[in-house]
């Protein structure tokens, strides 16, 4: 039953357009909104950044995007960055 719903969600989204998949792909982080720790380390450089009733985002270009407890902007190389949900 799991595997004929999954088929028939696959189906439908192989019928919408780009931007619907976009605007469903958006609502769909809504949900992932959430707290997180998030760690870069680098040999002896470490910095921490906690994360509330937010997300972490990517894109191609290789790094984490997000903003802080206080409101800044940061950007983190995906490569020396752990996350951890708290």
């Amino acid at each position: 039953m799991k595997l004929i719903t999954l088929f028939g969600l696959l189906a439908l989204l192989a019928g919408c357009t780009q931007d619907q998949q976009n605007q469903l792909s958006r609502k769909m982080v809504e949900f992932l909104d959430g707290n997180y720790q998030v760690t870069y380390a680098n040999g002896s450089t470490s910095k921490t950044w906690l994360i509330r009733n937010g997300k972490v985002t990517t894109t191609d270009k290789g790094y984490y995007y997000f903003w802080d407890e206080k409101k800044h902007y940061v950007q983190t190389p995906i490569e020396n960055t752990f996350i951890e949900e708290i």
